[in-house]
C-alpha cells in the first residue's frame, strides 16, 4: 500500500456499516458539520452513502447539514459551498426515506449585530491577531451553538458528526484522545463545551492521503465534482501541486486552507495569493488581498485607534497606553475602500459576481445606528460615504435620526473647537477630510490622533438632546459625567501621566495595581506588544 494510505474498500464497507448501526441504534437526530473542504466533503459523503443504502423504512430521523458562513468567506469558496448546498437539496429529495428529506442544508450566520464588519468597522475591533482573536466565537462558534442547543432543547440530545482527523496536527490528536477516554458509549466522544451533544468522528484516524484516496475513487452522491475540490486545493497551493505523501517536505493539498478572506491570524494569506497567482481568471481577488494587508497592517494599527478602551477608560502595559478601536476617521476609511472593492469586484469579476455584497445592507444599517447612537457620532456619515461610493441612496426606512444635529452641526463644532481650543487635529471640515483621504495626501490620514474636545462636546450635546422627557433624564448627570471622565486628557501624554499617578498612587497605599506598567521594555528585554484585553471594552 502507497506510503501514508490506510484505508482500502473492506475498510470503507467496514465503516458505512458502522454509520448504519449507529444511525439505527436510536432516535437521536444527527448534526453534520460541513465547510466544503475535503474533510467534510468526505465525511459527509461516507454517511450518504451508508444511509442510502438503507430501506426507506429505516430512514425515519433527519440528517441535518449545517455550513457556517462568516460572511465574510473567500468568495470563491462562497459560491462554491453554495451551489454545492443546492445540490444537496436536490439529489437528497430523491432518497425514498419516511422524512420528508432525509439530509437537510442549514446555511447558518452570525447576528447581524456580531458579524465582522459591524465589530470591526461599526464598533472600531481592532483586528484580530493570536491575543485577540475575538472573531471566531463570535462569526463561527456562536451560530453553531445556538442551532445545536435548539436541537438539543427539542430532542434531548444530538449527535454532532464532523471531519476531525488526529493527523490534522498534534494539538488535534491530543484533544481527541483524550475525549476518547470519556466516550459514554461506544465511538461517540462527549463535546467539552456543550452538555447533551456527543461527537461522532468516522474519519479520525485517515491521514490527508486517505482522505483525497477516497473522494477520488468514490463519487460524489450530491452530484458534485470532487476533481473540481482538488482543482480548488491546487489552485490555493503555491507550488499548484497535489500529490500523494511520500516524504514530509513535499507539497500536499492537504495543507492548504480555506478560510476569511479578512483573515489576519496569519502575517500572509498564502492560499489566497496562491489562487491569484496560479489562475489568471483569479485575478479579480487581488483588491481583496490588497485591502486585507492594508488593513491588517501592524506597525501602523496602534497609531489608527485611540489610546482609550471602548468604555473610555485607560489600559497599559511597559509606560505605554494599550490602544483600543479605531478611530472615527479610519472606521469612516474603511468603509469607503470596503465598498470600493466591492463595486470593482461587481464590475470586473465574473458575471455570478456581478451583484456580489462584500457588507450586506443590514449591517451598513447596523454599523449607523453604533456610530450614531453608542459614538455619539452625530454628523451620520455612513449613508454619505454609501452614496458618494455607490452612487444612490442608502436604504433604511426605519431610520429615526436627531433633526437638530447633523453633518452642518458636527463640522462646525469641530471648527469651533479648532478655533477656540486651539487642538491641532485632522480637519473636520468634509471638504478637507475628501481630499486628504482621496488624494496625494492620504498618508496624512496616518497622523490622526484622538480629537479629544470635539469627542467630549459631541457627546455632551447628544446625550442632553435625547434626554427631552422626564423618563428620559433619568441618570442623566451621571451620564453626562461619564462623557466627561472619558475625554478630559489635553492628549495621550496626558493621559499616560494620569494613569501612571493613579497606579503610583495605589502602589503607595499598598493596593492592587497594574505592575506590569513600571516594566521598562528596554530593560527587560522584551518587544512591546499593544493588544487590547478585551474587543468589548
Amino acid at each position: 500500500m502507497a506510503s501514508g494510505i490506510t484505508i482500502n474498500k473492506d475498510k470503507i464497507e467496514g465503516l458505512k456499516d458502522t454509520i448504519r448501526n449507529l444511525y439505527l441504534a436510536d432516535d437521536i437526530p444527527w448534526v453534520i458539520g460541513y465547510s466544503g473542504g475535503k474533510d467534510s466533503t468526505a465525511t459527509l459523503q461516507l454517511v450518504w452513502y451508508a444511509l442510502r443504502e438503507l430501506p426507506a423504512e429505516k430512514l425515519t430521523k433527519v440528517v441535518h447539514v449545517i455550513n457556517t458562513d462568516t460572511l465574510v468567506e473567500s468568495p470563491v469558496i462562497e459560491k462554491w459551498v453554495e451551489k454545492s448546498l443546492k445540490m444537496m437539496d436536490e439529489s437528497s429529495s430523491k432518497i425514498p426515506s419516511k422524512v420528508n428529506t432525509l439530509f437537510v442544508t442549514h446555511r447558518l450566520t452570525p447576528a447581524v449585530d456580531n458579524t465582522y464588519w459591524v465589530n470591526f468597522i461599526g464598533r472600531g475591533y481592532p483586528f484580530p491577531r493570536k491575543k485577540l482573536r475575538w472573531c471566531t466565537d463570535r462569526l463561527k462558534i456562536q451560530p453553531v451553538n445556538k442551532f445545536v442547543k435548539d436541537k438539543i432543547a427539542e430532542h434531548g440530545e444530538i449527535i454532532l458528526v464532523l471531519g476531525t482527523r488526529k493527523a490534522e496536527s498534534a494539538a488535534r490528536a491530543r484533544t481527541m484522545t483524550y475525549y476518547e477516554k470519556k466516550r459514554v458509549r461506544e465511538l461517540l466522544s462527549p463535546n467539552p463545551t456543550l452538555a447533551n451533544e456527543l461527537v461522532f468522528s468516522p474519519l479520525e484516524d485517515w491521514t490527508n492521503n486517505d482522505v483525497w484516496v477516497f473522494l477520488m475513487q468514490y463519487e460524489n452522491p450530491w452530484g458534485l465534482s470532487n476533481h473540481e475540490l482538488q482543482t480548488l486545493y491546487m489552485s490555493a497551493t503555491e507550488d499548484k501541486e497535489c500529490p500523494m505523501m511520500t516524504e514530509k517536505n513535499q507539497p500536499t493539498c492537504g495543507q492548504s486552507r480555506f478560510g476569511c478572506w479578512v483573515c489576519t491570524m496569519v502575517e500572509k494569506d498564502k492560499s489566497m495569493e496562491a489562487m491569484i497567482s496560479n489562475e489568471d481568471e483569479k485575478a479579480w481577488m487581488t483588491p481583496l488581498l490588497e485591502f486585507r494587508n492594508r488593513f491588517g497592517d501592524e506597525d501602523k494599527d496602534r497609531g489608527r485607534r485611540s489610546f482609550k478602551k471602548m468604555q473610555g477608560y485607560l489600559q497599559g502595559s511597559y509606560e505605554q497606553l494599550h490602544h483600543g478601536p479605531y478611530l472615527k476617521e479610519w472606521r469612516e476609511q474603511w468603509l469607503r475602500e470596503l465598498l470600493e472593492k466591492q463595486v470593482e469586484i461587481q464590475k470586473y469579476g465574473p458575471e455570478e459576481f456581478s451583484d456580489y455584497e462584500l457588507i450586506s445592507i443590514p449591517e451598513l444599517r447596523c454599523i449607523r445606528r453604533i456610530w450614531v447612537f453608542d459614538k455619539h457620532e452625530f454628523d451620520d456619515s455612513l449613508p454619505r460615504i454609501y452614496e458618494e461610493v455607490i452612487g444612490k441612496d442608502f436604504d433604511d426606512p426605519e431610520w429615526i435620526g436627531s433633526e437638530a444635529f447633523g453633518e452642518n452641526e458636527w463640522n462646525l463644532l469641530g471648527q469651533v473647537c479648532d478655533e477656540v481650543l486651539g487642538t491641532e487635529q485632522f480637519s473636520n471640515s468634509r471638504d478637507t477630510k475628501e481630499a486628504m483621504v482621496t488624494g496625494a495626501n492620504a498618508e496624512k490620514l496616518e497622523t490622526v490622533r484622538d480629537n479629544l474636545a470635539l469627542d467630549m462636546i459631541a457627546s455632551l450635546i447628544d446625550v442632553e438632546s435625547r434626554a427631552t422627557g422626564m423618563h428620559d433624564r433619568k441618570g442623566i448627570l451621571d451620564m453626562l459625567e461619564q462623557c466627561m471622565k472619558k475625554d478630559f486628557y489635553s492628549d495621550e501624554e496626558d493621559a499616560t501621566d494620569y494613569y501612571r499617578k493613579q497606579l503610583q498612587r495605589k502602589k503607595d497605599m499598598g493596593g492592587k495595581y497594574n505592575e506590569r506598567f513600571f516594566i521598562n521594555v528596554k530593560d527587560e528585554g522584551e518587544e512591546f506588544e499593544d493588544v487590547p484585553e478585551g474587543a468589548d471594552q
